[in-house]
C-alpha cells in the first residue's frame, strides 16, 4: 500500500456532490462573500444560479466534462509593503472548489505534520507561536527565517499533481484540479495562461499548498530539525549561529532541487528571533521569552488608527468611537495573545491623545467654551486656546487632560486594549 492514504477510486466526486457537503460549501461561500470573478456574479445571485443550471453542472462534474473560468487577476497591498497578486475565481468555481476541499482535507489534514499549523481545521497563528515559544525555552535561541520566494505563484504543476495522484485515484477528481490549476486568468480584458502557481484566492489553494509542502515538513523532520510553519512561512530553531547557516544551505538546497522552489535570500535570514517577526509577533530578548507584537504591527495598527481619527474626517465623535470599537475588538482578538500588557496600557493613552487631538479640531472657534464647560479653569482654559503649541502637543496638555480624560471616551464605548486583552 502506498505511504500516503489512497481516496477510493469509486464515490470521491459523488462524495463531493453530496446534498449536505453542497450546503455546507453554499453556506461557506456566502459567509465569505467576497468580490464577483471574470463573469460578474456577486455571490448573492449563487443560490438563484444554482437552482435553474445545477443539474447540468452536476451532470458535468461526474462525467469529467467541467471546465473551470478563468479567474480574475488582482492586485492588494501588502502589509510589508509591495502588492500580491490574487485570482478571484467565479462564485460557482468557489462553490465547487469550496466542496471539494471539505472533503479532501477531511481525508487528508491528519496525514500532514504536527508542525504545520496553516489553514487546517482545529489549528491557528497563535498555536504555532506557542510552539516557536517553547523551542526558545528549550535553548533553541537562534532562527532560520525561511522566505519562499513568491510560493503560490510559482508552485510546480508536476511536482503537485504527484501528490495529488498518491492520494486521489478518482481521474474525474484529478483532472477537475489539474483544470484549476490551469484555469488562466483575465486581467485588464488580456488572457494570462497558468503554466505554474496555484492562485491565492481560491478555497482550494491553501490545501494544495499545504499538500506541497509537507514534503518538506517530513524532511525536515527526518532530519530531526525542530520547525514551524505556517502555509509558507516556515522557522527552524537551533541552538548556535552556526548550525543555524548550515541550515539555511542545506533547506535551500532541499528547496530548489526537489520541490522546485527558490529561496527569497534578500528575506531569509539567521537571526535571533526577538529580532525577527512571525505571524506578526516577536519575542523579548531575556528569557522566559515573552510573546510580544512585532514593531511592523504596532506600525501598521497605528497608521489604521491614524486613518480612522484624521481631523478632517467630519464625523461624529460617538460614531468614529464606533469604528475604533470595531478595529479594535478585532485587532486585540489576534494581538491580545501578547504577553507583554504594557503595550496595551501605552497604545490606550495614544488613542485617547488622537481623540483628543479630533475633538480640538472640531471644537474649532467654541474650544474656550468646551473647556469651561467640561470644568476647566478660566485662566488655563484660556491659555490653551491661545498655545502656539500644535493639537498633538496639546493632546496632553493640563486642560485637555482634566477635561477629556480616558473615561471620557470609555463612556461612549471606546474599549480600553489594556481590559480587551485580559478577555481576549
Amino acid at each position: 500500500m502506498k505511504e500516503d492514504t489512497l481516496v477510493e477510486a469509486q464515490g470521491l466526486m459523488e462524495r463531493v456532490l453530496e446534498r449536505g457537503n453542497l450546503i455546507r460549501a453554499l453556506h461557506r461561500v456566502k459567509d465569505n462573500d467576497g468580490a464577483p470573478g471574470v463573469d460578474g456574479m456577486r455571490v448573492e445571485a449563487l443560490s438563484g444560479y444554482l437552482k435553474q443550471h445545477w443539474p447540468k453542472l452536476r451532470e458535468a462534474l461526474l462525467e469529467g466534462r467541467y471546465r473551470p473560468e478563468p479567474v480574475r487577476r488582482v492586485e492588494i497591498p501588502k502589509a510589508s509593503g509591495g502588492r500580491r497578486p490574487l485570482g478571484i475565481p467565479t462564485v460557482v468555481d468557489r462553490f465547487i472548489q469550496q466542496a471539494l476541499l471539505q472533503v479532501l482535507q477531511a481525508d487528508w489534514d491528519a496525514s500532514f505534520a504536527d508542525q504545520s499549523y496553516g489553514f487546517r481545521p482545529g489549528r491557528s497563528a497563535h498555536q504555532a507561536l506557542a510552539r516557536a515559544q517553547a523551542y526558545l525555552r528549550e535553548g533553541c535561541t537562534w532562527v532560520v527565517d525561511l522566505d519562499i520566494e513568491k510560493f503560490f505563484d510559482r508552485v510546480n504543476h508536476d511536482k503537485l499533481m504527484h501528490r495529488v495522484r498518491q492520494r486521489v485515484d478518482d481521474v474525474r477528481v484529478l483532472k477537475l484540479i489539474e483544470r484549476y490549476l490551469k484555469a488562466g486568468a483575465l486581467k485588464l480584458g488580456s488572457f494570462e495562461p497558468a503554466v505554474q502557481g496555484t492562485p491565492q484566492g481560491g478555497p482550494l489553494s491553501p490545501l494544495l499548498a499545504n499538500l506541497l509542502l509537507d514534503e518538506l515538513d517530513r524532511e525536515l523532520q527526518r532530519r530531526g530539525h525542530r520547525f514551524v510553519r505556517y502555509a509558507d512561512d516556515c522557522n527552524l530553531y537551533v541552538r548556535s549561529a552556526q548550525a543555524a547557516q548550515r541550515v539555511l544551505a542545506s533547506v535551500t538546497k532541499y528547496l530548489q532541487r526537489t520541490l522546485k522552489l527558490q529561496v527569497n535570500e534578500a528575506k531569509s535570514a539567521v537571526d535571533r528571533p526577538w529580532k525577527r517577526k512571525f505571524l506578526g509577533f516577536s519575542f523579548t530578548a531575556r528569557r522566559p521569552h515573552r510573546r510580544r507584537v512585532a514593531e511592523a504591527a504596532i506600525e501598521r495598527f497605528k497608521e489604521r488608527v491614524r486613518q480612522l481619527t484624521r481631523r478632517t474626517r467630519g464625523v461624529s465623535l460617538r460614531s468614529l468611537v464606533q469604528e475604533l470599537k470595531q478595529y479594535l475588538v478585532g485587532w486585540i482578538g489576534y494581538f491580545g495573545f501578547s504577553q507583554t500588557p504594557r503595550l496595551f496600557r501605552e497604545l490606550d493613552k495614544w488613542i485617547v491623545r488622537r481623540l483628543r487631538c479630533y475633538l480640538w479640531k472640531q471644537w474649532g472657534r467654541a474650544r474656550y467654551r468646551h473647556l469651561r464647560k467640561l470644568g476647566v479653569s478660566r485662566e488655563l482654559a484660556w491659555n490653551s486656546v491661545k498655545s502656539a503649541h500644535g493639537p498633538w502637543r496639546l493632546s496632553r496638555s493640563p486642560a485637555l487632560s482634566f477635561a477629556l480624560p480616558g473615561r471620557y471616551f470609555h463612556a461612549l464605548g471606546l474599549p480600553p486594549l489594556a481590559v480587551l486583552a485580559r478577555t481576549a
